[in-house]
């Protein structure tokens, strides 16, 4: 059983930082890819970030610079660093990661971003 849990988010001022977690189980995890969504009611899903299980990353427009994506294999987890966030970010958080060409999803944490 392939399971992912996402921890981390919560409420920040704008401009704060959130570090957002998601860690799996029931699945060699170092092999495959894993990103982070976002998606707020009555929205698209909204890619976030991606990384390979080489490590390569890949960034929204509208985040780069501010958010970093990274795993740690020996702990089967994957991290969205968010700096500098904005009211805009605020969404639930998905993390995602693709097995045999099927998306397996979290079941969300909710970032809010406000004064």
């Amino acid at each position: 059983q392939v399971q992912l849990v996402e921890s981390g988010g919560g409420l920040v001022q704008p401009g704060g930082s959130l570090r957002l977690s998601c860690t799996a189980s029931g699945v060699i995890f170092s092999i495959y890819a894993m990103g982070w969504y976002r998606q707020a009611p009555g929205k698209q899903r909204e890619l976030v970030a991606t990384i390979t299980s080489l490590g390569s990353t890949n960034y929204a427009d509208s985040v780069k610079g501010r958010f970093t994506i990274s795993r740690d294999n020996a702990k089967n987890t994957v991290y969205l660093q968010m700096n500098s966030l904005k009211p805009e970010d605020t969404d639930v958080y998905y993390c995602k990661m693709r097995l045999a060409g099927y998306d397996y999803w979290g079941q969300g944490t909710q970032v809010t971003v406000s004064s």
